[in-house]
């Protein structure tokens, strides 16, 4: 169906190139129709609804029995499902997918030169588990901007993708110098400049992170402003989240979710007021691991030998052999002991909050995308609906795309997904995704379509 899909692209750029006076392409209908509607929204569900799309924008979002639909549409039924907004995820890395040590990872991909592969197989994951939308905060420059447009050309299947590049800090730690991941800087000049040479690349958002002082935050911010681009800051440490909020960061990613204890009231408090995002990441260690534990046959996951290379699966398989004993964990207990408390000051405060996952770090495999982080946030107490419109429509805000995305409605961009069950009532129904819907064109269904089926 894919393939289809890209020689409908084709034929549609071949026929234009012929003149202006060349017919349109005429626009494509689809209707998805009988299952339960989560419209994105703080609206209770809709039940037997019917979404139909033309080309790539929603036209009618309802009841079937009040939405008509169009002569020859083609028609998913989706009765006994959930019909909901394709997610979006603020924090993901496709250049990585669940390998247990960056040590090894990045000279090994940079050695066998499979950088951009990699990041293909890394977004055509995430757009199978129902994420339709994604910020990258972290790659190398020239692969993450290539992996974005190809989506955007219709050349490899992925989530239309925010990359930030390398991210900015004053501190190189310990990654390997194999990949280009980083900006390193020492003065506020420099992270200006850093801003400056990410801007004129071409990247979609930028990404602070360790070290920085407030006024390397304010120059990043400032500068990253003066270009359109949104921040989001790289934060664990109470003073890391002060400085970055005081300089106007726009999104506050991992604040509370590294084994820190909760932060003074009157800062998250600050956080509340301010409305400044909060995206916690939370489920990456504190639920992963656990997880893995107690059923370590999640590594061996069949879609994961489906979608890697043999030489990719033997890797990352050898690399999570002993996954207990790894770096990336030696902390765990201590995020696991304060992980929830950290979790739930943010929702009794009401803050904005985001969601993102951090996928592709060890265990957090992107074919669990959103539902996982998405679990966390109900664990401690978030409402279901909640939680699911924190992902869609307050995401797509925090992105300042909600003119398009987010939600289903009319003149909305066509991005739906199909889940078996209701996750209302189980919101482990989100890690069964069988269609996938974006900007109209249908990436993954569990039948064929019924063509010509409406009107009914």
């Amino acid at each position: 169906m894919r393939r289809g899909f890209l020689a409908l692209g084709l034929a549609t750029a071949a026929l234009a190139s012929l003149g202006a006076d060349a017919p349109p392409e005429p626009k494509r209908r689809l209707a998805l129709v009988g299952g339960m509607l989560l419209t994105g929204l703080d609206e209770p569900p809709v039940h037997h609804a019917a979404v139909v799309i033309e080309g790539d924008r929603i036209v009618a979002a309802g009841r079937a029995s009040e939405t008509p639909l169009p002569q020859g549409v083609d028609v998913i039924d989706t009765s006994g499902r959930t019909m909901l907004p394709g997610l979006i995820d603020l924090h993901a890395h496709l250049i990585i997918l669940g390998h247990g040590d960056y040590d090894r990872w990045d000279p090994w991909i940079a050695e066998n030169k499979l950088v951009e592969r990699v990041m293909e197989i890394s977004a055509r994951q995430l757009l199978m588990a129902g994420v339709t939308s994604a910020v990258d905060l972290g790659g190398t420059l020239k692969e993450s901007l290539s992996v974005r447009d190809r989506i955007r050309r219709g050349e490899i299947p992925g989530p239309r993708m925010w990359m930030s590049g390398p991210w900015i800090t004053r501190d190189p730690g310990d990654y390997s110098p194999a990949l280009d991941t980083q900006l390193v800087v020492d003065t506020p000049e420099q992270a200006a400049q850093a801003v400056e040479r990410l801007a004129r690349a071409g990247v979609d958002v930028i990404k602070a992170y360790v070290e920085l002082k407030p006024a390397h935050y304010k120059a990043i911010v400032d500068t990253a402003h003066r270009h359109g681009l949104r921040v989001h800051a790289h934060v664990y440490e109470p003073e890391d989240v002060r400085n970055a909020l005081e300089a106007g960061v726009d999104v506050l990613t991992h604040a509370g979710s590294a084994g820190t204890p909760p932060y003074e009231p009157d800062l998250v408090r600050a956080i509340a007021v301010r409305g400044t995002p909060v995206v916690v990441t939370a489920a990456h260690r504190v639920w992963v691991y656990p997880a893995t534990l107690a059923f370590p046959e999640r590594l061996q996951d069949p879609r994961l030998k489906e979608d890697f290379p043999p030489d990719l699966y033997r890797e990352v398989q050898d690399s999570l052999r002993n996954f207990p004993r790894l770096k990336y964990f030696s902390t765990t207990d201590r995020q696991m002991f304060y992980g929830k408390t950290s979790l739930r000051q943010w929702i009794d405060a009401g803050a904005v909050m985001g969601m993102g996952t951090d996928s592709g770090t060890p265990l957090n495999f992107h074919t669990e995308a959103l539902w996982r982080e998405i679990k966390a946030h109900v664990d401690v107490g978030m409402p279901p609906q909640r939680a699911i419109n924190a992902a869609t429509r307050v995401n797509a805000r925090i992105l300042g795309r909600e003119k398009d995305l987010g939600t289903l409605e009319a003149g909305k961009l066509a991005d739906v997904i199909v889940v078996d069950g209701d996750p209302l009532f189980d919101v482990l129904a989100l890690s069964r995704v069988e269609v996938v819907v974006k900007d109209g064109a249908v990436f993954k269904s569990r039948e064929p379509e019924r063509p010509g089926a409406g009107p009914r």
